[in-house]
């Protein structure tokens, strides 16, 4: 698993501020959550029982909600977030080739994040884009009919070797 950041007394500080923005709004708990994600990348494990405190709330409340919200995350992720499409179209073009070769050149497994906090590396389960399979996804941006030269030049533009 990746390292995990150490949330230091001041970032518990700020989080304090912007919770009392939201005090005793129960309404508030996902923009607050969204927001905290925000701000710190994640929502740091150590700030939940301040959200319920602040929202008075339940800390499973807040944890339920965290957990039901598959783009919450409670754990520190990548500047870059990479997605390897592992559906039957990928899969049968080459996917499983892609994908290790991006694990080769972010030097990390599926679920971990670069030392750097650069990358963090998924794979999913289909991207939608079948006809250009095999696909990887950085951010926002679509890689399709993916190569071991694509996938060197691509790392390469993103300063990784």
């Amino acid at each position: 698993m990746a390292k995990k950041k150490i949330v230091a007394q001041a970032d518990l500080a700020r989080i304090e501020t912007v919770i009392a923005e939201y005090q005793n709004e129960r309404w508030a708990l996902l923009p607050l959550l969204e927001r905290i994600q925000q701000e710190f990348g994640f929502i740091p494990p150590s700030s939940i029982g301040l959200i319920a405190k602040g929202l008075r709330l339940f800390p499973a409340q807040v944890q339920g909600v965290i957990t039901f919200y598959a783009q919450l995350y409670t754990t520190p992720r990548g500047k870059n977030i990479v997605r390897v499409c592992r559906g039957t179209a990928c899969h049968v073009r080459g996917g499983k080739t892609i994908l290790k070769l991006v694990k080769r050149h972010l030097g990390i497994q599926e679920g971990e994040i670069t030392p750097d906090f650069e990358y963090s590396l998924e794979t999913v389960a289909c991207i939608g884009c079948c006809a250009l399979a095999p696909n990887m996804v950085i951010n926002r941006n679509i890689y399709g009919r993916m190569n071991p030269k694509k996938v060197a030049l691509i790392f390469g533009q993103h300063g990784r070797q």
